[in-house]
């Protein structure tokens, strides 16, 4: 019954360290400051270039949580030192993170300067 549970317990703990999907990773702090002398154009290119970056790193924060999810099953289920190499967040959540920021930085200028730029709901 003890061991059952401190199982559990470990199971639940390294769940707790799985990479977060990247919808729920708060944007990070970005100052207006860097767009506000953009022209709307370059506001324009400067939004499709965040958001290329933005997709690449949601796609690589995906496939952390993915490993990180199949790592647990691996652990849990057959090879308990397996759950050591799950990386959780890191550099790829922080990235995430700051892009959202920049993303909205910039909305935030566009809307100030009547750019009429339209973004796609995140």
């Amino acid at each position: 019954m003890l061991k059952k549970s401190i199982v559990a317990l470990g199971a639940v703990s390294m769940l707790a360290a799985c990479a977060t999907p990247p919808k729920d990773i708060a944007p990070a702090y970005v100052s207006t400051t860097l767009y506000e002398n953009l022209t709307c154009q370059q506001l324009r290119n400067e939004a499709e270039g965040v958001s290329a970056r933005a997709a690449a790193a949601f796609g690589k924060q995906e496939s952390n949580r993915g490993q990180d999810a199949a790592m647990t099953t691996v652990g849990v289920v057959l090879f308990w030192p397996a759950l050591f190499f799950m990386k959780g967040d890191g550099a790829d959540a922080a990235e995430v993170a700051r892009l959202k920021g920049e993303m909205q930085a910039i909305e935030q200028v566009n809307r100030v300067k009547n750019c009429g730029i339209v973004f796609a709901a995140s």
